[in-house]
């Protein structure tokens, strides 16, 4: 069972690294410019030598932990770690070392990798020929590797296609397709990679981009808000009570108007005929009309106080004789009944 474990580990760890190794070989050295005196510039401003990479594959691979030597000597047979020694490695930590379909990195050299993440102390001369070689992260498997001539101001040695040509200074392409510069004019897309190597510009406008929808979006959401409240008063002030009444003597007006053009039309169709009838008929219109206008109820009720008395001291008090109360002589006397022996 143990045994069956280890070999069924070490078929899976010979698999991955099959895959990586394949994900590996997709990328290959796309360009090289040795002496640079007026192309690219780096994050601080200073034009150094760079090493172009292209993933010429459909998915996207991560270059980290692969190693770039312009050494040949790490071609004689030699242990790993020995090999390592003698080039320098891509570090990790720096998303565009994740290279996309068809996409390119540009790698500086003759630097030091505490300028950057892309930086390099792989040593390029810039006016002699030099061997640039790209090997795997494994420090053994070469992937791929270019003989770079010797080089005027601000040239490069490209790939196009299967071969490698040589690309005066109007037609070097740092981090776009190689082959643009065959006869062909260079897109947009192009030229803004060419012109915004390092991506600042793109992130400025993307996130212009962004805030400018945010933007239109917060002046559509307050237009629309100030227009919903708007319509909500209206259809308030439409269906409050006094409104009612009015409508509908509007709406009585219509129909008698209608009904008495009715009648004028029918007497002047008969000439004059029964006009007596019809004036009578008008005078009915327009009264019934004139006592809807003054049946018309506001919806509102008026109270007014009133004394009526109710409440008066007078009212409230008795006329029988009280033998206990003072007697008011000025009082009208009240008769009594003779008592029976």
């Amino acid at each position: 069972m143990n045994n069956f474990k280890l070999l069924l580990g070490a078929l899976l760890l010979t698999s991955s690294q099959t895959v990586l190794g394949q994900g590996a070989k997709n990328i290959v050295i796309s360009e090289v410019l040795t002496n640079n005196a007026t192309n690219i510039v780096d994050e601080f401003g200073q034009r150094e030598a760079w090493i172009e990479l292209e993933n010429t594959s459909f998915s996207t691979y991560n270059v980290r932990g692969m190693f770039i030597t312009t050494d040949r000597s790490v071609l004689q047979d030699m242990s790993a770690p020995e090999r390592i020694k003698r080039m320098s490695i891509i570090p990790s930590g720096e998303d565009r070392t994740n290279i996309g379909p068809r996409q390119h990195l540009v790698l500086f050299a003759n630097s030091s990798p505490a300028q950057g993440k892309l930086h390099l102390s792989v040593q390029i001369p810039d006016s002699a020929a030099v061997w640039v070689a790209l090997y795997n992260g494994n420090g053994v498997e070469l992937i791929d590797s270019v003989s770079v001539p010797a080089l005027a101001a601000d040239q490069s040695y490209a790939r196009q296609g299967k071969n490698w040509v040589v690309k005066s200074q109007d037609q070097v392409t740092p981090g776009i397709e190689n082959a643009a510069s065959e006869g062909k004019k260079l897109t947009g897309v192009d030229k803004f990679k060419e012109q915004d190597p390092h991506g600042f510009a793109m992130a400025i406008m993307a996130m212009g981009v962004v805030f400018l929808c945010l933007a239109l979006l917060w002046l559509f959401f307050t237009l629309f808000g100030m227009l919903m409240r708007h319509l909500d008063t209206a259809k308030r002030v439409a269906n409050t009570q006094p409104i009612k009444p009015i409508t509908k003597t509007v709406e009585a007006t219509k129909e008698l108007a209608h009904k008495t053009g009715n009648v004028l039309q029918e007497g002047f169709d008969k000439k004059g005929i029964d006009m007596e009838v019809y004036m009578a008929v008008i005078g009915m219109a327009l009264s019934q009309y004139q006592d809807d206008v003054h049946d018309v109820e506001s919806g509102v009720i008026t109270i007014k106080s009133k004394d009526t008395g109710w409440d008066d001291e007078y009212s409230q008090m008795t006329h029988w004789h009280d033998p206990f109360r003072p007697t008011d002589h000025n009082a009208p006397s009240i008769p009594t009944t003779p008592e029976l022996h």
